[in-house]
């Protein structure tokens, strides 16, 4: 089967990227992980994925100032980044907003909301 897209989901903790790379790639997505943010931008060049699941504090770089270097580079800007964070307050969910996420996820997340998620930012070709 060919892969629909390739996603990078960027935590600092590895029971949710195995979490997030079981869920989706029995649906033919194909998950890179980082750690942190420093990570994730050095993927986002390496490896150009379609879509960045990114949580929002880890160590090094977090996931806001790493959104905000994605959003600013010409060549990884039109990439959708949905954040995937413990933090639910509205203040932080309105903060990813208007850095340019595209989504906003609460963790322990149901399967079935980031699959929704994640076919909707990746609509099949």
């Amino acid at each position: 089967m060919e892969s629909k897209a390739r996603i990078l989901a960027v935590d600092d903790d590895e029971k949710v990227l195995r979490v997030i790379e079981a869920l989706l790639t029995p649906h033919g997505y194909e998950v890179i992980t980082a750690r942190d943010g420093q990570q994730a931008i050095t993927a986002m060049t390496s490896a150009k994925p379609a879509l960045v699941l990114m949580d929002i504090f880890m160590p090094k770089m977090d996931g806001y100032t790493a959104l905000g270097v994605i959003k600013k580079d010409a060549a990884t800007r039109e990439v959708p980044v949905v954040m995937v964070t413990a933090v639910g307050q509205e203040l932080n969910k309105k903060l990813a907003e208007s850095l340019g996420a595209a989504g906003y996820i609460t963790k322990p997340f149901k399967s079935s909301e980031l699959l929704r998620i994640v076919n909707h930012l990746l609509p099949a070709s």
